[in-house]
């Protein structure tokens, strides 16, 4: 399990893939479901939604464990200033992996909609509910929602100009192996 030469682990690898589908997939759901009109489509997908805010947040979980417990490979050479900008927006989106899944649960609580896993698990309450706690938690969910997808946009971004422009391996460490 230790990472090759400059790679992560498989383990660290997988969980960054599956959280980033699961995040581009519980956003996209997200701003979609908020426009459509009252219906069982939407009730449908409001519970998708929450289903998937919990995994990723239980993903997220464990992704931050995992990378307490096992070292990442050594940075690669680059400027003081991008090392400072990959390094913040890498704790920046740690924070919103947590931040957004349980602003969300607290809105959704405060709404008197309980979260029921899978249709099948409820989950506690995260607040009491109580209507002008969850008007005044809504937008945050969205504004945290939008500032982890300009983010992630940035780490992208990063990683892409690493791969095409620096061609120093960067992306290759997260990429899963091709058997070698």
């Amino acid at each position: 399990m230790k990472p090759t030469a400059g790679r992560y682990t498989s383990i660290a690898i997988a969980l960054h893939w599956l959280l980033a589908l699961g995040i581009l997939t519980a956003f996209c759901v997200g701003v979609y479901m908020s426009d459509l009109p009252f219906s069982p489509q939407r009730l449908k997908l409001y519970n998708w939604h929450k289903w998937a805010g919990v995994t990723i947040l239980a993903l997220s979980a464990l992704r931050l464990l995992w990378r307490l417990t096992h070292r990442p490979p050594a940075d690669v050479p680059m400027p003081a200033w991008q090392r400072l900008a990959a390094h913040g927006t890498h704790h920046l989106l740690y924070l919103l992996f947590f931040a957004v899944p349980l602003v969300g649960w607290a809105y959704s609580s405060a709404a008197g909609f309980p979260i029921v896993l899978f249709g099948v698990l409820p989950l506690p309450d995260f607040v009491s509910p109580d209507k002008a706690l969850s008007e005044a938690i809504k937008p945050w969910h969205g504004y945290l929602a939008y500032a982890m997808a300009v983010l992630v946009v940035l780490h992208v971004a990063g990683a892409l100009k690493h791969h095409f422009v620096d061609r120093d391996g960067l992306l290759a460490r997260m990429l899963p192996s091709s058997g070698r």
